[in-house]
């Protein structure tokens, strides 16, 4: 594993080798073993003085994507609610801050399987838009509130580039981005993916949505990465082929975001309410509905699921499901009936944003100079 030239992320091994034996079972069974390690560990560490989420977004999602074979109903479509996430950790002396899944909802919007599904309203788009699509807030929002510039930003990640168009935070050639100093966090495989990507896979990429930007505000990462001692990128392939989990240590226990699963009753359908969900899991001995759009890598995703909630332990506000906190959560909406998550977290406040103080801006010039 390659050391990254940033002294805040450092390689962990707990996973190395835990998927190598040729025998599926024998993969799980190691996985969750080393799922047990990891989570024990981050307990023992101090949790994160600061953990946000807000809504950004509602968007459609075929139903057949979102809960695969174990949805019993009519309701073609769901709503999944994209969210931003604020994370504040100590590392090397000092506060860091990052932001996980900033989205950018307009150019987002180019994605060729959601421009195709809005361009069903024909010369009513905009309003189709307002009505099926509803924008929340804004991740400008979300740092006003936080009371943070953009500036105070150090990182940014997505548990993979499924719909980003990271040009507006980062900038690209001749512009400047919103985030001056951020640097984006992203496995290497999943960004060599982007570079060059197949057909079953490019119906989900934002068209040119990391064209132009500078190499020196990417970090790749080779495999599981702490970042100080309270926060793990973790990968977690299947979804797609580079992807991560975002595993945060906070007040309230381990919270795990990523996208293999669209809310806590994919990690737990023999819990859920939802139609068709236990008797799925009952009849199949499935422990995870998996959120199959693209199907990169099945089986992977199904075993990475498992790692994630093994990880994230029971939810103490609902010890049935896990604190998976998902990147885009499952959430009821009117126009699709008979879909309503049996739990879900919403917006997340623990604990107060802070900025960073004189020396702190003096030591990021120097941070600022890092690159990969």
């Amino acid at each position: 594993m390659r050391e990254p030239l940033d002294p805040v992320l450092r390689p962990i091994d707990i996973f190395a080798g835990a998927r190598d034996a040729s025998r599926p079972e024998d993969r799980l069974r190691e996985v969750r073993k080393r799922a047990a390690r990891l989570r024990e560990e981050l307990l023992s560490a101090p949790p994160v003085p600061c953990y946000r989420s807000r809504g950004l977004v509602r968007v459609p999602y075929p139903t057949r994507y979102a809960l695969r074979d174990a949805f019993r109903g009519p309701t073609p479509f769901v709503h999944i609610l994209n969210r931003v996430f604020l994370v504040q950790f100590e590392a090397e002396g000092r506060l860091r801050t990052l932001l996980a899944s900033p989205s950018d909802i307009r150019a987002n919007a180019e994605t060729p399987f959601f421009k195709r599904l809005g361009g069903m309203f024909g010369p009513f788009k905009d309003l189709g838009q307002r009505i099926i699509a509803p924008e929340l807030g804004t991740v400008e929002s979300c740092l006003a509130e936080a009371g943070l510039s953009p500036e105070d930003i150090d990182y940014i990640t997505y548990d993979h580039l499924h719909t980003q168009d990271v040009r507006r935070w980062l900038g690209t050639q001749g512009r400047p981005g919103f985030l001056p100093r951020a640097k984006l966090l992203v496995m290497r495989q999943e960004w060599e993916s982007t570079l060059a990507l197949a057909p079953p896979q490019r119906d989900w990429y934002c068209p040119g949505g990391i064209d132009g930007v500078d190499p020196s505000r990417i970090v790749l990462l080779d495999g599981d990465t702490k970042l100080g001692e309270s926060v793990v990128l973790m990968a977690t392939p299947g979804h797609t082929e580079g992807n991560h989990s975002i595993v945060v240590r906070t007040s309230e226990g381990i919270f795990v975001t990523s996208e293999n699963g669209v809310g806590p009753d994919a990690y737990a359908p023999r819990a859920s309410r939802i139609p068709g969900l236990r008797r799925y899991a009952e009849d199949t001995g499935m422990e995870v509905v998996i959120n199959g759009n693209t199907l990169e890598r099945g089986l992977d995703q199904y075993i990475s699921m498992v790692q994630e909630k093994e990880v994230a332990g029971a939810s103490r506000q609902n010890p049935d499901f896990p604190a998976m906190v998902s990147s885009s959560e499952l959430s009821a909406y009117a126009l699709f009936p008979g879909v309503t998550p049996t739990f879900s977290f919403g917006d997340l406040t623990l604990g107060k944003p802070a900025r960073p103080t004189r020396d702190d801006t003096k030591t990021r010039a120097a941070d600022a100079a890092l690159s990969v």
